[in-house]
This record gives structure tokens, C-alpha cells and sequence, in this order.
């Protein structure tokens, strides 16, 4: 049994099926971690796949049709796995595809990830991302700005709007702690599913939550600082840009147990 399955619509994806997509960018995808076969937030990477196909194909299918080619995948694999599921239109890109054509769905899974140990360094970049609500494929800016980010003695890049306000990192959400608050930054970003999964559980621990606009000047008035994304609720951030932040390890134990409290869902 391998850890690494290619699948097209719950099927083992032939050479030939795959070619065309290694040269295609019009897709959009969801990340998640399979730990004893079950998901956590499985509703919400669901919702995402189901509103990302109507934004940019016009259609979805259904989700018990998702799920089931979900769990073929993890079928094949073992227990412990990463798993990412991308829909695509068979028409391919730069064509509109007709009502009749569905979207189709490739699934892929490998070993299992908790991400880096951290703290992390992120530089300070201005960037918006296309259709920032949607989580699509060919992001060029994202890597080649990880890159430069490196390159500068970073860990990785935060990115600003227009507007100087801190919106994302490069594959993360960013989340704030002002010592008795989570703190969520408001702009254009895409809404990841592990925040979403933390956020209803601090909710339900009872523990304080807001949104507000951050910039690079506020930073120095916060006690800490995470990036999260489907690997892990919470790495400790200890600066960005040339503003250092405290590691607030309780912070990020609080996200870590929060995350804990999602229960797990069966595919």
C-alpha cells in the first residue's frame, strides 16, 4: 500500500489523463490532512470546493459525489495521509466549456505533514491575488515571491494591499493575538479552511475573537503573531518586516488545542 495516489473521478489517473493537466492552469483545490482516515472541517473544504466550481466553472457537483472520490483515495493510501483535491474543466483553458461538460475532479495523496517548526521571519510584500476568495491553481506570484522573501533572509513573505493592510502569507492565513484577543486581519484573502475550523472552536471555548484592519504600524501593540494553513492550526511568527513580535507560545498552544477540539469526520 502507497502513501502517494493519483485518482480522476475515484479512478487510478492514467498517464495519458494526466498530460494535458500538467500543462493547464484553470483549476482551483483544497488541502487537507487525513489522520486515521477522517478529516477535520470536512463541511468547510466541501463548501469550498462547491462555491470555488460555481464562481469559475458555473456549475458544481455534488458533494456526496466529491466525497466519494475522496474516499477512494484515502481507501488506497493508509491511515495517516495529506490529500489534495483539484477540479478542472475537461474543455481545458482559455475555452468556455459548454452546460453539458462537468467538472472533473483529480485527487492526490502523499505522507502525512505537520509543516515547519517555526518561529518564522516574513517579509513584508505588496501583492493581491487574483479571485482572492478562491483557492486556484497557477499562482506564480506566490512562489516566485517565497523565493525573493528567502533569497532576503526571510522564511517566507506576508503580503500587503494596496491599502498597507496585512492580508495573508504566501500559502497561509495570519491570525493576532493582543494578549487576551484573537485577532483577525480584515482584506481580500481567501478564507482557509483550518482557520475556519479554529474560529468555530474558540467560539465554543468561549474564547474572545474580533477582525480588524492590520497594518505594519500596528504591529508593535500585538503580543504575537501565527501563519496557519491545513498542515497546522498555529506557527509562531517573531517578526515581519523588520517588526519583531513575541513568541507567545500560550497562543499558539490555545489555536493547536482548538484545532484539537474539531471533531473528526469520516469520508
Amino acid at each position: 500500500m502507497t502513501s502517494f495516489v493519483a485518482q480522476r473521478n475515484g479512478q487510478a489517473a492514467t498517464a495519458e489523463e494526466l498530460t494535458p493537466l500538467a500543462f493547464a492552469g484553470y483549476a482551483h483545490f483544497t488541502a487537507m490532512q487525513v489522520r486515521g482516515g477522517q478529516v477535520r472541517g470536512l463541511d468547510l473544504h466541501l463548501e469550498r470546493l462547491r462555491s470555488a466550481s460555481v464562481e469559475m466553472f458555473g456549475r458544481a457537483l455534488p458533494d456526496d459525489r466529491i466525497r466519494s472520490y475522496l474516499r477512494a483515495a484515502v481507501e488506497a493510501g493508509p491511515a495517516d495521509l495529506s490529500l489534495t483535491a483539484t477540479v478542472y474543466s475537461p474543455a481545458g483553458e482559455f475555452t468556455v466549456a459548454g452546460p453539458d461538460i462537468e467538472p472533473e475532479v483529480l485527487v492526490r495523496t502523499g505522507p502525512a505533514a505537520s509543516g515547519p517548526k517555526g518561529p518564522l521571519t516574513l517579509a513584508v510584500v505588496e501583492h493581491e491575488r487574483v479571485l482572492p476568495a478562491v483557492k486556484h491553481v497557477g499562482e506564480i506570484a506566490k512562489t516566485y515571491l517565497l523565493r525573493q522573501a528567502v533569497d532576503e533572509g526571510f522564511d517566507d513573505a506576508a503580503f500587503i494591499d494596496r491599502r498597507g493592510r496585512l492580508s495573508e502569507a504566501s500559502i497561509w492565513n495570519l491570525a493576532f493575538w493582543d494578549g487576551t484577543a484573537v485577532v483577525w486581519p480584515v482584506a481580500e484573502m481567501l478564507g482557509g479552511t483550518m482557520m475556519g475550523t479554529v474560529r468555530r472552536q474558540l467560539d465554543r471555548l468561549g474564547v474572545p475573537q474580533r477582525e480588524q484592519e492590520v497594518t505594519p504600524a500596528d504591529l508593535p501593540a500585538l503580543a504575537g503573531a501565527v501563519v496557519m494553513n491545513s498542515w497546522t492550526p498555529g506557527i509562531a511568527v517573531h517578526r515581519i518586516g523588520s517588526v519583531s513580535l513575541p513568541d507567545a507560545p500560550s497562543f499558539v498552544e490555545l489555536l493547536h488545542r482548538a484545532h484539537q477540539a474539531e471533531p473528526l469526520t469520516s469520508l
